[in-house]
């Protein structure tokens, strides 16, 4: 498995407007920034990101993915400066 098959997982399941992912093939890191996320607390965005990947992650194709930001296009851009 490999950070881009992660990143075309999930960007096919939640519209993204920015999504990276990194990680070495067990444990992957993701920035999600999405407009889905509007009104929504943080911990329900993450549960939005392991929703879209939870059959792979059930069957440990994806060992462990960490969301390191959750964020709405406005949240990022002022995070962004």
């Amino acid at each position: 498995m490999t950070p881009e098959q992660v990143k075309q997982y999930i960007e096919a399941g939640l519209d993204c407007a920015y999504l990276s992912v990194e990680g070495d093939g067990h444990h992957f890191y993701a920035t999600v920034v999405s407009a889905a996320f509007e009104g929504k607390r943080l911990i329900d965005r993450h549960r939005m990101v392991k929703e879209v990947i939870a059959s792979r992650l059930a069957s440990n194709e994806i060992h462990a993915l960490s969301i390191a930001k959750a964020a709405t296009p406005e949240e990022w851009a002022k995070l962004q400066g």
